[in-house]
């Protein structure tokens, strides 16, 4: 019987025969691939946060999910800007590039982070809010959440 896609023999792994191989007849992923709206959706449920925007270098919203009101387009205009003023004030300082920055308002803090060289992410939470979670899944899954992009 022969197969669809030929590999190279190997000792041990994925190909028996030069056949990918399954233990399933039928394989499928156990759970289907997350999209950016899957990220967004659940960063925003996440306890205190306002909204959650992904924007493009451009300003436009890529994707977004706000509450009380929020205007994500006019969120999404303003953090091109910021972004490289903050990557400015990483180099003046000698602080190398950018990544995350969390900034305090008088109602609450924004996270702002550079996902990849096209898309930002802004993170508006309430003033208690405890954000140490979030900025530490934010460093760890930053190259897995660009690359649903």
């Amino acid at each position: 019987m022969g197969c669809p896609q030929l590999t190279p023999q190997r000792p041990s792994g994925s190909t028996h025969g030069g056949c990918l191989t399954s233990p399933d007849a039928n394989p499928t992923l156990a759970l289907p691939m997350a999209t950016i709206r899957d990220v967004v959706e659940a960063l925003s449920r996440r306890t205190g946060v306002d909204a959650v925007v992904v924007v493009g270098r451009d300003g436009l919203p890529i994707d977004s999910r706000t509450a009380n009101g929020l205007d994500p387009e006019g969120v999404a205009a303003l953090l091109p800007s910021v972004i490289n003023h903050m990557i400015q004030l990483g180099e003046a300082g000698g602080r190398g590039e950018f990544g995350t920055a969390v900034l305090e308002f008088g109602r609450g803090l924004a996270v702002v982070a550079v996902l990849n060289a096209d898309a930002l992410l802004v993170v508006l939470v309430q003033p208690a809010t405890n954000v140490g979670a979030l900025l530490f899944d934010l460093r760890r899954h930053r190259s897995a959440i660009a690359g649903l992009l």
